[in-house]
C-alpha cells in the first residue's frame, strides 16, 4: 500500500509540472533563400525551368514566406538571355525557353528589393544509373531494406554527383553527394536504406552531375544536418554559404546555391 501511494504521488508530481516554457530564439533580418536549380533530364529537352525564391524565417514559423517581385535573368555565352517570369505571387519563377547545354557556362542576376545577387556556374554531365540492387536483411535489426543504385564513373575525369531518393511514403527525401577519387572510370552504386520501406513502395532515384564547388557546399550542408550536427538552438560550427553574392550589399548575403545539372531518374518498386 505505501509503495502504491508513492507511485501516485510521483503521478500527480509529473502531472503538475507540465508548465509552457517559452524559448527565447534568436532573430535576425529575412534573408533572401535561392532555389536555382536547373536540372536537363535525359531524354527531355529540358527547355522548361524553375527558379524559386523564399524569405528565412524563425526556426518555429510553419510557414516559409516567398520572394515576391523579383526580376530573375539566365544569360549563357552565346548571349542568349532567358527571362524567368513568377507565377502570381508565389515566389516560383518559370521559363519555357531555356537552352541546356554541357559545360556551358551560365550567369544568374536576381534583382530584389533593390539589390542584386549575381552567381556563376557550368552545367555538368551525369552518368546513368544503369541497375538497382535489393538487400532486405540490412540495418542494426537485420531486417531493414537496403537499396544501392549502381552507375558507370567516366574514365579520367573529375566527377561529383549528388544522389536524390524519394519514396511514396511520407518521408523527407534523402539526399547524398559521391565524388569518384577512389573509384575513378569503375562502376560503383550511390546507398540508400528506409526503415519503413516495405514491398510495393515507389522509389524515385534522381542523380545529378554537379561542380567541384556544389558538391563541397551540400557536403558541409549535409554534415550540419546529420544527427551529430547538434541541435537547431546550437551554434554552426561554420557558415555553408553558396554561390550567390550580394553585388549590392554583401553584408546582406543570399542563402542557397545556383546550381545546374544534367539528370537522370529511376524508378523502382521495392520487391
Amino acid at each position: 500500500m505505501k509503495k502504491l501511494v508513492h507511485i501516485i504521488i510521483l503521478f500527480f508530481f509529473i502531472i503538475s509540472c507540465e508548465d509552457v516554457i517559452n524559448v527565447d530564439v534568436p532573430s535576425s533580418e529575412p534573408k533572401l533563400v535561392i532555389d536555382a536549380s536547373i536540372n536537363w533530364f535525359k531524354g527531355t529537352a529540358g527547355n522548361q525551368q524553375d527558379i524559386k525564391l523564399t524569405l528565412s524565417a524563425p526556426y518555429f514559423d510553419n510557414e516559409i514566406p516567398p520572394a515576391t517581385g523579383a526580376e530573375i535573368t539566365i544569360t549563357d555565352a552565346y548571349n542568349n538571355t532567358f527571362q524567368f517570369n513568377e507565377e502570381g505571387s508565389s515566389g516560383v519563377y518559370k521559363n519555357n525557353a531555356f537552352i541546356p547545354e554541357i559545360n556551358g557556362v551560365y550567369n544568374l542576376i536576381i534583382s530584389y528589393n533593390n539589390e542584386t545577387y549575381f552567381a556563376t556556374e557550368t552545367l555538368k554531365s551525369v552518368s546513368s544509373i544503369e541497375f538497382i540492387e535489393q538487400e532486405n536483411d540490412g540495418g542494426f535489426s537485420g531486417d531493414e531494406i537496403e537499396i544501392k543504385a549502381y552507375y558507370n564513373d567516366p574514365l579520367n575525369e573529375e566527377n561529383y554527383y549528388l544522389f536524390e531518393f524519394q519514396n511514396d511514403i511520407p518521408t523527407i527525401p534523402t539526399l547524398e553527394v559521391y565524388d569518384d577519387e577512389f573509384s575513378d572510370g569503375n562502376q560503383i552504386f550511390a546507398f540508400y536504406s528506409e526503415e519503413d520501406l516495405s514491398a510495393g513502395n515507389e522509389i524515385i532515384i534522381r542523380n545529378y552531375g554537379v561542380s567541384e564547388r556544389f558538391y563541397e557546399f551540400m557536403f558541409m550542408l549535409l554534415l550540419q544536418n546529420s544527427q551529430d550536427g547538434g541541435g537547431p538552438f546550437e551554434t554552426q560550427p561554420a557558415a555553408v554559404r553558396g554561390n550567390c553574392i550580394n553585388q549590392t550589399n554583401s553584408n546582406n548575403y543570399p542563402l542557397g546555391y545556383f546550381r545546374l545539372s544534367e539528370a537522370h531518374e529511376f524508378l523502382y518498386i521495392v520487391e
